[in-house]
């Protein structure tokens, strides 16, 4: 069975509704998953958006949400979940407001795809202490035993 991601609010190519974006409660999506392979000691979820700010001209990946060490136990993350509502052991990166936590589709322009990559590791991470994307990237490099995406589309309603 491959590793699949999917949500309830939307259809992977699909429209991301605006209640989880910064023109409604800016809440994060549910989120479902299936076929983890057995060797799996942690998850990782790491929300991105390649267009910004742009679509025209991306100059830089947008990072919206950073989690690690899921267990691998947990097969959803259910909507609007906070910070203090995680999986226990679940850690947070910081996303690229400077904060952890969910910060949901909020294009300046144009209309952006948001990647949700879920990657199964063959480890459990150290506290990294709230890291970047890139560290979190680094550390769990050599740990991926397998990866699904779903990816959505936003566009602000005075963008259309």
């Amino acid at each position: 069975m491959t590793l699949s991601l999917t949500s309830p609010s939307f259809s992977h190519q699909g429209l991301i509704p605006a209640h989880h974006t910064c023109d409604g409660e800016d809440s994060s999506p549910e989120l479902v998953w299936t076929g983890v392979p057995e060797s799996t000691k942690s998850l990782v979820l790491i929300i991105d958006d390649p267009d910004a700010p742009d679509p025209q001209a991306p100059k830089m990946t947008w990072v919206h949400w950073i989690l690690y060490n899921i267990p691998a136990t947990i097969d959803k993350l259910p909507a609007q979940v906070p910070s203090a509502g995680l999986p226990a052991d679940t850690l947070e990166g910081i996303n690229d407001w400077g904060r952890i936590g969910y910060g949901g589709p909020c294009p300046p322009i144009g209309t952006h795809r948001y990647f949700h990559k879920l990657y199964a590791l063959n480890t459990m991470l150290s506290d990294l202490n709230r890291p970047t994307k890139a560290i979190l990237e680094q550390a769990m490099q050599s740990h991926i035993i397998a990866q699904a995406e779903l990816i959505g589309w936003y566009c602000h309603p005075s963008n259309a």
